[in-house]
């Protein structure tokens, strides 16, 4: 993405639609919110928007309804949710895919930085590399060597997905090359992983981890600045040797672009609040994710870096969804 456009995109979303309209009472009684996540339940996203629509639901007493609307890698849910009335009673779980998606589909039937506006960064998940129990592959310095001394299978659970851009942005890094093998789903690439079919996955932590405790996979390195509390003994790809290799899906909440600013702060305010409770925190925790709260201008700026950073990638790469 040229800096031009890197300039327009940010200067995009973090003004489009700033409005100095005053906001009507917001939540009323009557008010009915359906929160849709583009997925399908469990994971990272649905567990937040859950357990965020639940505070919501107690602190203002109304009811969410939260919907998931799964389909093309999250757009389907987007669109419907872009296009709703800009009233506060529409919500939209999002995560890293969409970031991606702006390079990804760039013909999409929405557009992230102009049909929606950034509400609150909620967590984050680090990926984490792993290869089989029997790899000859010791540590993250290994397959750094490794990749640069023969080509290496790495697997992903789809074209363009997270697992795919990791290994992308190590080859970019690395100055190497992976033969990519996608899948249709973590899981199938698991197995094969685990079997030996294949040499290295940059994996969505939730989809490794339990075969890392079960001795069937090997972590090399975590993707974050910072050790995972629940494998403190892995150190980080920046421990590793390779800083920029810090990858973590995410997920945050938006609203319809044209959203008032007050219903916009309105939610910022409740939901830092809700962040903050030892129960949410322990959930989260709990889960092995990472709480992350940012709000409106610092999910952002956040944002229109991460669309930056893939879109790049998704250039270099040459990443296509098929």
């Amino acid at each position: 993405m040229k800096r031009r456009d890197m300039l327009i995109a940010s200067a995009s979303i973090a003004l489009t639609n700033r409005t100095a309209i005053a906001a009507p009472e917001f939540p009323r009684s009557d008010t009915l919110i359906r929160y849709v996540v583009p997925f399908a339940p469990g994971g990272l996203t649905d567990v937040m928007a859950r357990t965020v629509a639940q505070k919501l639901a107690e602190a203002w007493k109304i009811s969410i309804v939260v919907e998931n609307k799964a389909g093309a890698s999250g757009q389907i849910g987007a669109e419907q949710v872009a296009r709703s009335a800009s009233d506060g009673s529409n919500l939209l779980a999002i995560t890293s895919n969409h970031a991606v998606n702006v390079a990804l589909f760039p013909n999409a039937a929405y557009n992230l930085v102009k049909d929606l506006r950034p509400v609150a960064l909620l967590a984050n998940s680090p990926m984490l590399v792993v290869v089989p129990a029997s790899s000859p592959l010791n540590d993250f310095r290994d397959l750094m060597a490794a990749s640069k001394a023969r080509l290496l299978t790495a697997g992903s659970s789809s074209n363009g997905s997270a697992t795919h851009l990791t290994m992308a942005l190590f080859n970019d890094l690395n100055q190497t090359r992976m033969t990519h093998v996608p899948y249709k789903g973590g899981a199938p690439s698991m197995l094969d992983l685990i079997s030996g079919r294949l040499d290295v996955i940059f994996s969505n932590f939730p989809e490794s981890i339990v075969h890392v405790k079960a001795g069937k996979l090997r972590a090399l390195a975590i993707c974050s600045a910072a050790r995972h509390h629940v494998v403190p003994d892995v150190p980080t790809t920046s421990e590793a040797g390779m800083p920029e290799l810090n990858v973590e899906s995410w997920t945050g909440l938006m609203l319809p672009a044209k959203t008032p600013d007050g219903v916009v702060d309105r939610y910022s305010r409740e939901i830092s609040r809700i962040m903050r409770m030892p129960d949410v925190q322990e959930r989260v925790k709990s889960q092995g994710f990472r709480l992350n709260f940012q709000g409106p201008e610092e999910f952002a700026q956040f944002l229109n870096t991460e669309i930056s950073r893939w879109g790049r990638i998704i250039k270099v790469g040459n990443i296509s969804p098929e």
